[in-house]
């Protein structure tokens, strides 16, 4: 029987009200119990439908549950961001206690301990209730290449689900848990994501431990969250990142928590030919998404993406194919026929690669990202289609290698580069299968993607996973998400202003505005003489009481103090040091009051340089006195 005549898997479309972590907190805000709102669940997962249901490979015992819950009692739920909410995890992840399999019967062991990722969960409050089908050992992008059964399509059972976490996606969009982990090294966590109408977030490359996770290549594999809205993906990251000297990764420093240059339009390339499928309407779905940036009042900059293509290669192409055989080596070697065929098929091409093409894979993958390097100064983020097109399971059956490799034509590259990635739902398909698009920034950018999911999401205002039900407010509200650089708030008052001549140093060091306001009615504003480009000098002045004003002494004389006009940017501390060398006396940062009483860094000048400069105070501020 071909997979096109097996008869569909009897589904469950949900089981539940509570589907998001919004959800799952109110209920347990109102007085609900773990054991009374997880019993339906329970009751559902090892009932007969759930039994013959492919998405599953292993569903917890009631005693692993009772367990769980166990540990829960008495806990402050203040401090479980995750509390009492169910979760599941792909089967190559290791849970203690229960077996590991990869979609592999013969390589099944029973896990001595939980991955970390997984008890970063469960400490959290997350309850797991089950492991996930996935194409064997992590290899492929359809969800058919599994011992287990196929995991099809959400929306329609002819089509496949994606792979490799096809499973996890599947479980999450039919809204049986409110999410789960997936893997993620050429694109297995967002295509599942995308062909199922779920947010993937990929983490930048060494950004989730991975002790206790199977690896697939172990130098470009990453954990990812499948989760029906971008708010509950970030909590899951933020719950999980914080990975130890992961061996084998690049390390990519943090980015600032937003994309683009203060002051100018976010810059999004687009693949010049995209290719999607129009007998699916995706060419049509991505139009739409393009038009959504436009609609934001961006210009959409076309990409080459020949050099993207050329790092996708190497993964499949190159020696990277050998890490896949070291995971499998002894399986390989002397039970080949344990494997599904065409797993054994890619991983076979190990054979094809010494030592000396190892180095020069490298060094080719080197010669590429310098290649790229200019494109990360011409635009601030990468928007694909997450895939182009969606083949059925008897498409899939009759050229597996081909149909898969479709699939990844805008994710395989992603690892390679050390890049961060998100991807989203973006609408339904003429052909009534979802479409979505995925957002790619440098490494280090995971909390800047999240920023801007969230407005993506708000923008789209697609329904929960397989049409669960529409989205609300409170779904969307974030909690806490990915870390991100460290900022500092910094008051400019003079020639570094929006429009003036020094701005483009807060430009180049990526610092973004938080508000324009005015200082605390403490403060004089002097034009400092000799000054190129010329430049003010801020200075505060003592507390007096001068008839119900706020005022102090200069020269001896009583004066007023003055609101001055400033701009309060958010600068990454690492770019701080530059900063700082720039800036010449009698000027320098301390800390400025703003008006509603807070304190942040800012500019001041010494005493010293005040003293044959002119008082301009009475302008209100930098931009007015240079106007007049």
């Amino acid at each position: 029987m071909t997979p096109a005549d097996a008869p569909p898997p009897t589904y469950t479309p949900m089981i539940s009200t509570l589907l998001t972590l919004a959800d799952w907190r109110a209920a347990y805000a109102a007085g609900a119990e773990p054991t009374d709102l997880l019993a339906p669940l329970l009751a559902r997962l090892h009932g007969e439908a759930a039994a013959a249901d492919p998405a599953w490979i292993h569903r917890c015992a009631p005693d692993v549950i009772a367990a769980q819950l166990a540990q829960l009692a008495g806990r402050d739920r203040a401090t479980l961001p995750l509390y009492g909410v169910p979760f599941a995890v792909k089967d190559n992840i290791d849970v203690a206690g229960l077996p590991t399999t990869a979609a592999c019967p013969a390589f099944a062991h029973v896990a001595a301990h939980s991955a970390t990722v997984v008890q970063r969960l469960m400490a959290a409050g997350a309850v797991l209730v089950g492991k996930t089908n996935l194409d064997q050992f992590a290899t492929g992008l359809v969800g058919t290449r599994s011992p287990y059964g196929e995991v099809p399509n959400s929306f329609d059972s002819q089509y496949v689900s994606g792979g490799s976490s096809s499973g996890s996606a599947s479980v999450v969009a039919r809204g049986w848990v409110a999410f789960a982990l997936g893997t993620d090294t050429a694109g297995s966590g967002r295509v599942p994501a995308g062909l199922n109408n779920l947010v993937g977030l990929k983490p930048t490359p060494g950004r989730v431990p991975m002790a206790g996770v199977l690896p697939a290549c172990r130098t470009l594999d990453v954990v990812s969250v499948l989760a029906l809205t971008v708010a509950d993906a970030a909590q899951v990251m933020a719950v999980i990142e914080g990975a130890e000297d992961e061996p084998g990764f690049q390390s990519w420093p943090l980015q600032p928590a937003w994309l683009g240059r203060t002051g100018a339009a976010l810059r999004v390339g687009v693949p010049v030919v995209p290719g999607c499928d129009p007998a699916l309407g995706y060419d049509q779905a991505f139009d739409e998404a393009v038009a959504q940036l436009c609609a934001w009042g961006l210009v959409p900059q076309p990409i080459d993406m020949t050099p993207f293509f050329e790092v996708a290669r190497l993964l499949y192409d190159g020696p990277w194919v050998a890490e896949r055989y070291a995971v499998v080596q002894a399986l390989f070697d002397h039970q080949p026929e344990a494997l599904d065929a065409t797993v054994r098929r890619v991983i076979a091409r190990a054979g094809e690669f010494d030592a000396a093409s190892a180095f020069r894979a490298r060094y080719a993958l080197e010669d590429l990202r310098r290649q790229l390097a200019p494109l990360w100064q011409q635009i601030d983020v990468l928007m694909v289609p997450t895939t182009p097109t969606c083949p059925t399971r008897a498409a899939v059956a009759a050229e597996p290698v081909l149909r898969n490799s479709e699939l990844g034509r805008f994710t395989n590259f992603v690892n390679l580069l050390g890049q961060a990635a998100l991807a989203l739902p973006s609408g339904v398909s003429a052909s009534g299968l979802p479409f979505g698009v995925t957002f790619i920034a440098p490494g280090g950018s995971d909390a800047a993607l999240v920023d801007l999911g969230l407005r993506w999401e708000a923008a789209r205002a697609q329904p929960l996973g397989c049409r669960l039900r529409p989205a609300t407010p409170a779904d969307r509200a974030m909690q806490a998400g990915p870390a991100a650089a460290a900022t500092l708030a910094l008051a400019v008052v003079g020639a570094h202003l929006a429009g003036m001549p020094l701005h483009g140093q807060l430009v180049e060091r990526g610092c973004r505005l938080r508000e324009r306001t005015r200082t605390a009615p403490h403060y004089r504003l002097y034009a400092l003489p000799g000054t190129q480009p010329p430049k003010p000098g801020l200075a505060r002045v003592v507390d007096v009481a001068m008839d119900g004003a706020v005022g102090g002494a200069v020269d001896g004389e009583v004066v007023p103090g003055c609101a001055i006009e400033v701009e309060v940017y958010d600068m990454p501390q690492a770019a701080l040091g530059s900063f700082l060398a720039l800036i010449p006396p009698p000027l320098g940062l301390g800390s400025v009051q703003l008006a509603d009483g807070s304190w942040v860094k800012g500019f001041i000048c010494e005493g010293a340089g005040l003293a044959c400069a002119t008082d301009v105070s009475a302008f209100g501020g930098w931009r007015a006195y240079r106007a007049a």
